[in-house]
């Protein structure tokens, strides 16, 4: 299999479907800014050394690929079964949210981003997961999407917040409060 179709070469995609579209059009949009956060999920769980986070990471980036399978499909026309995306897949999320809060030292400011390459890439990749979770809105106010993806989503970010806390606590690195000049 040729990796390259040249179909492309105009500027225009395929949906699973059949669909044509413009390569910038908002639902090729979605999937692609989903694709780059799973990249950086990637980058995130190559920083950790902790093997429940990094096994964690393995499902959220599978998670992803569902994800990005049900906005690649032509909502109108595509008949080919794509994984489904599951309530328990939020709850997932929310349970280890909690799981890693509990360790973590009350928060009490806004936390500047930074302090171990871990927790910065962690920090990209929950800003990835925000415009991703915009463009998802976005698409969702023209076209039908699942709701459940945006609920992952929204959730995913959370998730990534904490578990950037989590590893500078891992690394003992500090966490730096934001400070206001007033």
């Amino acid at each position: 299999m040729k990796i390259y179709t040249k179909k492309g070469d105009t500027g225009t995609t395929q949906l699973i479907g059949g669909t044509r579209v413009s390569k910038n059009n908002i639902r090729i949009e979605s999937y692609g800014t989903i694709d780059e956060l799973n990249s950086y999920i990637g980058l995130t769980r190559d920083y950790t050394s902790d093997t429940q986070t990094k096994n964690f990471l393995k499902e959220i980036q599978d998670r992803l690929f569902t994800i990005g399978s049900s906005l690649a499909s032509d909502p109108e026309k595509s008949r080919m079964k794509i994984p489904d995306l599951k309530t328990e897949d939020v709850a997932l999320l929310e349970k280890e949210i909690d799981r890693m809060n509990d360790l973590l030292p009350e928060m009490k400011n806004f936390i500047l981003p930074g302090g171990t390459p871990g927790n910065s890439i962690c920090h990209i990749a929950r800003c990835v997961c925000r415009r991703s979770e915009r463009l998802i809105v976005a698409l969702a106010e023209i076209e039908t999407t699942e709701p459940l993806i945006l609920q992952y989503i929204n959730r995913l970010s959370d998730y990534l917040f904490v578990l950037s806390r989590k590893i500078s606590k891992d690394e003992n690195a500090e966490e730096v409060s934001w400070k206001p000049r007033l």
